[in-house]
């Protein structure tokens, strides 16, 4: 598995990861087990939040993980709402209690919220210092949330933004992901494969189709491909099927040509610019 570096946090990480939102509706032996044949491909950047399953996910990543801790780069989130100074360190200390670990190796703002800033980020820091977390992040954040984080924590402290980011969905294009390049600050797309059928009937989901044939992939592959050709791009999808875990991890080996990504980005054009960041 292909890793590259998370931004500017000194780790590297698998291209493509694993996430496990709504996976407190699956079943739960499928899920450990797909999680873990996950590890095996080397797809070993697992994200969680204490959201999932008011923490039921982060107890099954704690399942999946077990004995293997040390091989994951474990990701997880504080929910906005709990993300007061003192509220960020608690839910770090439930999260880590709830998946049985010491560390989190990176810790997330879930997204934009009331609780002001400079008080999260000083937990973040915290949390940090104390060797909680290796290192943070933020979720569902736009150029000028990113901008207010950059004024308060200063340069080099932000890790990752993780973003909805598929086919259908690119608008990060416009302003976030040049952000994010320019400060060395890995964009991790969640939902890479939308929220509706996959892949697309209509002339898009033709050229998904062609490409997939000419290399011997899945439609699934190719988007997973074109969704992390930049250096900047990780992708995180969600199964619960040990089969389909397998199909991600095999995106990693795919090399899309410069015709290919021509045709996809035509295909999927990224559309108008849109006020903050599309959010599921």
């Amino acid at each position: 598995m292909e890793t590259r570096p998370f931004g500017a946090s000194g780790f590297h990480v698998p291209v493509i990861g694993q996430g496990t939102w709504q996976m407190e509706n699956d079943d739960a032996q499928a899920a450990v087990r797909a999680l873990r044949t996950g590890l095996d491909l080397g797809m070993t950047h697992i994200d969680t939040a204490e959201l999932y399953g008011s923490g039921r996910v982060e107890e099954l990543v704690g399942k999946a993980i077990e004995g293997r801790r040390h091989e994951v780069f474990l990701v997880s989130k504080v929910l906005p709402s709990n993300a007061s100074r003192r509220g960020t360190i608690k839910a770090c200390e439930r999260s880590l209690k709830h998946l049985g670990t010491d560390w989190l190796d990176c810790y997330l703002l879930h997204w934009p919220g009331s609780h002001p800033l400079k008080d999260t980020i000083a937990a973040l820091e915290e949390l940090r210092e104390s060797g909680k977390i290796r290192c943070w992040g933020v979720s569902n954040f736009d150029e000028n949330e990113l901008d207010e984080v950059k004024s308060i924590a200063g340069p080099g402290k932000l890790t990752c933004n993780q973003v909805l980011y598929h086919l259908g969905e690119r608008s990060i294009e416009h302003a976030v992901l040049p952000w994010c390049e320019r400060e060395r600050v890995a964009v991790v797309g969640y939902t890479p494969f939308g929220r509706s059928s996959f892949p697309p009937r209509s002339a898009a989901g033709d050229v998904l189709e062609r490409i997939a044939k000419k290399h011997g992939a899945t439609p699934r592959q190719v988007a997973l491909a074109f969704l992390t050709r930049r250096q900047s791009l990780f992708a995180i999808p969600k199964s619960a099927d040990a089969r389909h875990v397998r199909e991600n991890a095999g995106a990693a080996d795919l090399r899309l040509a410069p015709d290919e990504v021509e045709a996809l980005d035509k295909a999927y054009p990224v559309g108008r610019r849109r006020r903050g960041v599309a959010m599921l």
